[in-house]
C-alpha cells in the first residue's frame, strides 16, 4: 500500500520537523520521500507498507508525535480502473 501524509507544522518549527521526519525508521512501513511544499500544508510524506494498519501505526506513533507537527492528513492511494 501507498499513502500520502499531508503534514502541518507550527510556525518556526519547520526546520526541526524536517530533521525529525528524515530520521523516522520503522520495521513495518517505510517513509519513501518527504517534500516541503507551499500551500496549506508544510510537508508531504510518501509512505509504503504492507497494510493500512502498518501505515497508520507509522503516522500515529512516529509522525504525529514529532515536536512541531500540529496536524496530519493521510490519503491512501487507490487503483482506479
Amino acid at each position: 500500500m501507498k499513502a500520502y501524509v499531508l503534514i502541518e507544522a507550527s510556525a518556526g518549527k519547520t526546520k526541526g520537523v524536517k530533521k525529525a521526519l528524515a530520521k523516522i525508521k520503522s520495521a513495518r512501513a517505510t517513509v519513501v520521500a518527504i517534500d516541503a511544499v507551499t500551500g496549506p500544508y508544510d510537508f508531504i510524506a510518501v509512505l509504503e507498507g504492507p497494510s493500512l494498519d502498518a501505515i497508520g501505526q507509522l503516522v500515529t506513533e512516529s509522525i504525529g508525535v514529532v515536536d512541531g507537527v500540529t496536524r496530519t492528513t493521510t490519503c491512501v492511494a487507490i487503483s482506479i480502473g
